[in-house]
């Protein structure tokens, strides 16, 4: 069984640790358009592609608990040059200065660490992520976009005949089953299907595709969409015929919990969506969990055990249908 999941941000990272073990044919295919922190900052001094997401990555698929894994993993504090930057990022970018190619630093620190699959850049060229607002204006960069405040219209690449990383492609092309999602609707998943070449291997598939459904809308991103304008802004760039499954939560977090995501600007993601209007099957289950994120706070995510568990159930079912 191949599976490959693609995404990016913490909902990519947490579909790959529900499904680490699950098979050795798994591959993370990662969103290389984020241009704000740790991975903005090096991305433009030293011209790498951003680290980060491909780093939560790796050690979603590394032993979490092993002192290489919490190295990788540290960030420094303080008010330095090294503030906010964590040792893996560093690593990454010092591995593609020496190498002179960043998949093979990704392959090495893959290979540090002894990684149950593989993690692979959606492709290996310099791309930023261009908003058209709805008022006309184009905006340059995946933070830019975000934090303008304004309704996306649509998105492109200031590269528009930019690369697919082949070994994506080929993992796309040969998987059994390819999941899409949880992440960040514009700048974790629809960037990935921007690159034409990923945007046709995913189509031309054979494999059962999951599109997993996001929790909560995001601040300056997908305010006050609904799970149906998600699907409805997903189709525009992949068109939702070729889903064959949606996993869509209805768990609520506790209330205190979700009065603070709302002071912050997010909200539980409404469904009114018309389940007789799409052609997927819709599996509905508590899909939720809490976690404390470095701030100490807790933070609604996918539960990964309950994302590997649907994920059986369907693969149980594709292979009795071949049987």
């Amino acid at each position: 069984m191949s599976v490959v999941a693609i995404g990016g941000g913490t909902g990519l990272s947490t579909v790959l640790r529900g499904l680490k073990g699950y098979t050795p044919n798994l591959s993370g295919v990662v969103a290389i358009t984020d241009n704000g922190g740790s991975s903005g900052v090096l991305r433009d001094e030293l011209g790498v592609l951003p680290p980060g997401d491909i780093r939560n990555c790796i050690i979603a698929l590394s032993d979490n608990e092993s002192l290489m894994s919490r190295l990788m993993q540290y960030r420094f504090g303080g008010n330095g040059t090294l503030t906010n930057h964590s040792v893996g990022n560093i690593v990454l970018a010092a591995l593609t200065n020496m190498v002179g190619d960043f998949r093979e630093a990704v392959r090495l620190v893959s290979e540090i660490l002894a990684i149950e699959g593989k993690v692979l850049p959606a492709s290996l060229d310099n791309i930023q992520l261009i908003g058209i607002m709805e008022d006309g204006e184009e905006i340059i960069g995946e933070t830019n976009i975000v934090k303008s405040g304004k309704k996306i219209k649509e998105l492109k690449l200031d590269k528009e005949d930019a690369k697919g990383c082949e070994e994506a492609i080929e993992a796309i092309e040969k998987a059994d089953l390819i999941t899409i999602g949880p992440g960040s609707l514009y700048t974790s998943i629809i960037s990935n299907l921007l690159i034409n070449d990923i945007r046709r291997a995913v189509y031309s598939s054979k494999a059962t595709k999951v599109l997993i459904s996001n929790v909560m809308t995001q601040p300056g991103e997908t305010d006050n969409l609904s799970l149906t304008g998600h699907i409805k802004e997903f189709d525009k760039y992949l068109s939702i015929s070729t889903i064959d499954y949606l996993l869509l939560n209805v768990g609520k977090p506790p209330e205190e919990i979700e009065k603070r995501y709302e002071s912050e600007g997010a909200q539980m993601l409404i469904n009114d969506l018309d389940y007789n209007a799409y052609n997927f099957e819709i599996i509905e289950d508590a899909l939720i969990t809490l976690i404390k994120d470095r701030d100490g706070k807790q933070k609604i995510r996918h539960d990964p055990a309950r994302i590997k568990k649907w994920i059986d159930i369907i693969v149980n079912k594709m292979e009795s249908l071949d049987r």
